[in-house]
Parts: structure tokens; sequence; C-alpha cells
């Protein structure tokens, strides 16, 4: 044996045959690694972002949705964003302030090609995602602080319902001119909320203005004018309906949009939206006024637990213009909780 062997490597007019097919084994078996590393690879990648697309999908979904529910829309989302394997929800936790935590990760054991010559029939592939999700606008308050001017006008929030394309009168607040002819101009504001057909009043601020000599032992918060040689005190009072009530609350957990309308029929632009970026300059968000061209998302503009001063310029001056020019101000106060609103989602994982 040891002969032959030594005559095999010494001999100069041997095949080669069967040194390079001992050789291939091992350069195959490499190829085939690398082959089916790189379609691991792909294969990951995609998976990855069809869980990450599936996760996202299951946080707009109804509140009232189970977690059952939830797992079979994650599977059917990763499955159409060309998801291999099985998807599994891992967790969804609402905190006590709405905020929505959600864990979900995905397997799939792919089969190899050259491996299988290693005895490596599939090679098991897994991803991870997680989202974390802000509360969301559901309630909003509406309460008007004080109106002016010699023009009547309403202002009127309107909505729209998930998965719906009517838009529904919420809220209104109308303002009618007392006549008195004082130079800013006071009258009578009455604030409702609207559902349906139906319509309840919540608030009313009434204006009087008279004429006096002089402007002492004035009430407080009196509102106090001169034109010429003519003195004029204007006085609010509020009423609440029911007494202790806080004004126009307003559900908004069902509503995917939300705008601002004023109608001022005397004006020369009778219609100003808060969602439309020709008229949403004439709106002041904290005494701010919104910047010409821009439309006014009411569900970032009304902060979570905080009350936001608001006001309006009912087209009687030019804007740019300071907040004092403005007519119409009410103050309206958010309450945020977990929604099916897209509201600040961020994949953490």
């Amino acid at each position: 044996m040891p002969l032959s062997g030594s005559h095999f490597l010494s001999s100069e007019s041997g095949s080669l045959a069967p040194i390079l097919a001992i050789m291939l084994i091992p350069m195959c078996a490499a190829l085939g690694l690398s082959v089916d590393y790189n379609a691991a690879i792909a294969t990951k990648g995609s998976m990855q972002n069809a869980l990450d697309a599936a996760t996202l999908s299951i946080t707009t979904l109804p509140t009232s949705t189970s977690l059952a529910d939830r797992q079979v829309k994650l599977q059917e989302s990763f499955a159409a964003n060309s998801g291999q394997g099985t998807a599994k929800l891992d967790g969804f936790v609402v905190a006590a302030d709405g905020t929505s935590s959600i864990n979900a990760s995905a397997s799939f054991a792919m089969p190899t090609n050259f491996m299988q010559i290693a005895r490596v029939d599939t090679v098991q592939i897994g991803v991870a995602s997680a989202v974390r999700k802000r509360p969301a606008l559901v309630q909003t308050t509406f309460k008007v602080d004080k109106v002016s001017g010699h023009w009547n006008k309403t202002m009127t929030l309107y909505g729209t319902k998930f998965s719906e394309t009517a838009v529904n009168p919420l809220m209104k607040i109308t303002y009618v001119y007392n006549n008195f002819g004082d130079p800013k101009g006071y009258g009578t504001s009455t604030v409702y909320t609207v559902n349906g057909s139906t319509t309840t009043k919540v608030q009313e601020q009434k204006c009087t203005t008279r004429t006096v000599l002089n402007f002492l032992n004035l009430v407080v918060g009196a509102i106090t004018q001169t034109s010429g040689y003519t003195k004029y005190v204007t006085t609010c009072t509020n009423t609440m309906y029911p007494a202790n009530g806080a004004g126009a609350v307003i559900d908004v957990s069902l509503m995917d949009s939300l705008y601002l309308q004023m109608d001022v029929p005397s004006a020369q632009i009778t219609k100003l939206k808060s969602n439309d970026p020709n008229t949403s300059n004439r709106l002041y968000l904290n005494g701010v006024e919104v910047a010409n061209g821009e439309k006014v998302d009411i569900f970032t503009a009304v902060p979570c637990g905080q009350s936001s001063q608001q006001a309006w310029e009912d087209g009687g001056n030019p804007v740019p213009a300071p907040v004092s020019n403005a007519d119409f101000f009410y103050t309206v106060t958010g309450k945020c909780d977990f929604n099916q609103r897209a509201s600040q989602t961020v994949l953490t994982q």
C-alpha cells in the first residue's frame, strides 16, 4: 500500500481527476454555504420589513379589538407584506396614561439548497419588532373667553369618523353683536354641543355696553373704551349650563380628522378654516399667529391635559397682525388616551 501511494503521487502520467474530485467537495460546500447565507440575509431583511409594517398596522385598530383579533391582523399584514413564516404578538400593553407598547416577533425555517450536502436542510430565521405609541386626543372642551366685533359670526368644530367620509358638526359658538355702537363692539356669545340634529346650550356670555362720564368705581373685569369725548364701559356675564359645567365637552375618540371653521357672512372672506392654508393664518394658537400656507392639525394643536388659548381674526383687519387684533377668543382643553388614531408612533426595535 505505501508503495502504491508513493507511486501514485510520483507518477507523471497519472490522472488528476481523483484529486480534483476530492478538492471539489469542500469547494462546493463553501460555495453552497455562501449562497444559502446570502439567501438567509435577504429573507431576514424582507421579514423584518414585513414585521415592522404589520406591528405598526395593529396600532390603528379600534380600541375594542381583542388581543386574539390583533394577532390575526398581525399575521395577515405580515403575509400581505411578503413576510415568510409565522408572526406572533408577544405583548400589547397600554399604560395608565394611554401610552401603548407593542412587541412582536416572527420566525421561519428557510429551506437550504447547497447546505443539504452537509445535511443542513433548514436555517432558522428570527426577527423582532417593538413599537411605542403615545396617547392621542380623545376629548376636547371649548369655553368662550371673549368675543367682539361689529360682525355676527359662528365658529364650528367639524369631524369625520374613522372609515367614513361624512363631515359632521360637533360644536358651535355663535356671536351676535349688540349694536350699541362702541368702537370695538360686543354682544352675546353662545356655545353649543351638536349631536346630529340636536344642539345643547352649554354656555352663554352676554356683554352689555353703556356710556359713562368717567371710569371710576368699575366692577372687576369691566372693559373700557374711549372714542372722542365718549367713554364706554362693557361688562360681560357668563352663564354655564349646568351651573357647574365646564363648557362644550366633545368626544373626538372616533374622529379621524377635525377642523375649525369660522363663518363671517359680512366679511370679504366669509369662511375661514383651520385646514385651509389660504385662511388658517387668521387663527392664533397661544398668542402665535399660524404661518401663511399652513394647515392646522387640531389633534396636535390641542395639548393633552392642558389648556390652549386660541383666537380668530374675523377678517376686519389685514394679517399678519398681533393677537390683540383678534376678535374671537376661547380656551380649549384636551384629554388624551389610547386611541386607534396614528399619534407619534415610533419603532423602538
